[in-house]
């Protein structure tokens, strides 16, 4: 046996070669990990910070312009109704200027009539019994009208 051969077998050796392959098994540990570390970069970094400030600093003012959008939207409609009640205004006071629409308006709402005619006014009997039942109410005290309204109003809930 020569000197090579001693030295294969020997304990320093030993502990060399080992010691040797756990550096090459560390190293390329280390070389994944950094590999795996490396996909997000500094400009990566910088640009994700960059785009989030955009969205923050444009937040916003997008909330404003569709709150914005929307309350002229809706002035738009107020508008748009009120010509329609002008435009309505305006028919009637139209058919108001014809002497025939206000004689009818006026002989309907007033219970005018002309000279020689009779004006009968018929009168609902259920409604005058419902004005007989508010009468009740007013011969009583106040209190006891307010308690037969909360009295009421429980018994509609139910």
């Amino acid at each position: 046996m020569g000197v090579k051969d001693r030295d294969r077998f020997s304990t320093a050796t030993r502990i060399r070669l080992l010691g040797e392959q756990t550096a090459a098994r560390v190293y390329r540990s280390q070389t994944k990990r950094q590999a795996r570390r490396s996909r997000l970069t500094g400009r990566a970094a910088l640009l994700a910070l960059v785009l989030c400030t955009m969205v923050v600093a444009l937040a916003y003012p997008m909330r404003q312009y569709v709150s914005q959008r929307a309350e002229i939207a809706d002035l738009q409609r107020e508008q748009r109704q009120a010509r329609e009640r002008v435009e309505q205004l305006r028919d009637l006071k139209a058919r108001w200027q014809d002497d025939a629409y206000a004689e009818q308006q006026i002989r309907r709402r007033l219970h005018y009539v002309r000279p020689g005619e009779t004006g009968y006014v018929v009168v609902d009997p259920g409604a005058a019994k419902q004005s007989r039942a508010d009468l009740g109410a007013a011969g009583r005290p106040w209190y006891a009208n307010v308690w037969e309204g909360v009295d009421k109003s429980d018994a509609s809930d139910q």
